[in-house]
């Protein structure tokens, strides 16, 4: 099914009054694929209905990325417009809004030689680092949300006709996001409150070791010490609420970054920079990925830890329950935003500062020095399934049951 016009409506408001929440003389900045031009003009109309200042559009097209990386000299894959970086700063700088439709094509780089790809990602990942790094210490609201086009659909479908497969896809997304409620943004606020009791119990428990194991999994991982879960809507600096995730079923909080041991599997397929990774393992120790296994992409996965050295170390860990609406839907979507809210997933490389008491106040030393990893990367990997049980190791020494057959055991 395709969405109705009333639901595409429905998800532009969406984007603007619960993804950014929208303030009167906002500037809002949306990135997009060209694919989804109408989206993005009905986010436009909703923006300047929400009383934003100016909407600025910026359209990209995975099949340029594609021919550059294929044909492109190696040194203009090391080359970042400093205008563009520069501008994302200033919007950042001036309160902007940041909206950004994400509707990934798995095998867009499969044959593309991975130096090549990991030369520009990383150029790219550094040029906006100080873009970034409002964004996840909470400046400025931001929200993610997706798009339903033939080259993704046809990887989450496959063997099925192009416009069955769209279809199919757009269903999955329109149940997600709840854009087929009679009232989307109430619905979200109840499902916002969901999430916050969660939260608020994860943060009075202050556990200070989480404790995994299922097939192929046995892991441990310490929080630091005033170490804050988030989940669901967050708060900027000038006290707006926005969801940076649409759709969301996560609780997250940030690890000890020398605290994490043992060896954890993957039980979903990461696509990372257009390559799928699949059934691969990590082995930690104090921390850091000593071993590692893929059985399929496993040289985009040798890239991804090589960035930097703290792409080897893990910046969040999440939770999400294996009975949760896109868990169920039994789909593998190929889309982080998605397969992370089906799935218990942890986070190679940079931590969010909003994680830990005063955690914004902080430059990069006293983050560090308080447990909190730095990377150039942020990259969601999923670890949940049915078999999963979690523990928590409280400040005295209990041993509490968090998760059990992959759910919540409060």
């Amino acid at each position: 099914m395709y969405p109705t016009k009333r639901q595409l409506e429905n998800y532009a408001e969406l984007a603007v009054k619960v993804g950014v929440n929208v303030q009167p003389g906002q500037t809002v900045v949306v990135m997009a694929p060209i694919m989804a031009a109408n989206l993005v003009r009905l986010i436009s109309l909703k923006a300047y209905e929400a009383g934003a200042h100016n909407v600025y559009v910026e359209y990209n097209d995975e099949q340029l990325s594609r021919i550059k990386y294929q044909h492109a000299p190696e040194k203009a894959l090391s080359e970042y417009p400093q205008w563009r970086a520069d501008s994302m700063v200033q919007y950042a700088e001036s309160g902007a809004a940041f909206i950004q439709i994400y509707s990934p094509d798995p095998e867009l780089l499969n044959d593309v030689e991975p130096d090549r790809v990991a030369i520009a990602s990383k150029t790219a990942a550094a040029a906006l680092n100080k873009y970034r790094s409002y964004l996840m210490a909470h400046k400025n609201a931001w929200t993610l949300l997706s798009y339903a086009t033939p080259e993704w659909a046809n990887k989450v479908f496959p063997g099925e006709e192009e416009n069955s497969a769209v279809q199919k896809l757009w269903k999955h997304i329109i149940e997600a996001t709840r854009i087929d409620h009679e009232d989307p943004v109430s619905a979200w606020g109840v499902h916002n409150a969901r999430l916050g009791k969660m939260v608020q119990i994860l943060n009075d428990k202050s556990y200070r070791q989480l404790q995994f194991e299922a097939t192929g999994t046995s892991l441990t991982i310490d929080l630091p010490e005033g170490h804050i879960w988030l989940g669901g809507a967050k708060y900027n600096e000038n006290g707006v609420l926005f969801n940076p995730n649409i759709p969301t079923e996560e609780v997250y909080t940030l690890p000890s970054r020398d605290g994490v041991n043992g060896t954890v599997k993957s039980t979903k397929p990461l696509n990372y920079n257009g390559v799928v990774i699949n059934n691969f393992s990590l082995t930690f120790k104090d921390g850091e990925v000593i071993e590692f296994a893929a059985e399929e992409g496993a040289e985009a996965l040798q890239k991804l830890l090589d960035t930097d050295e703290g792409a080897r170390r893990l910046g969040e860990v999440a939770l999400v329950p294996h009975d949760s609406p896109i868990s169920n839907s039994n789909v593998i979507f190929y889309n982080t935003l998605f397969d992370e809210n089906a799935s218990c997933h942890l986070a190679l490389g940079q931590a969010y500062p909003v994680n830990l008491q005063n955690g914004k106040e902080m430059d990069a030393e006293e983050l560090l020095n308080k447990g909190a990893n730095q990377s150039l990367v942020h990259e969601d990997f999923m670890i949940g399934a049915a078999d999963l049980s979690i523990d928590g190791i409280t400040r005295d020494g209990r041993k509490e049951a968090i998760f059990r057959n992959g759910n919540w055991a409060f």
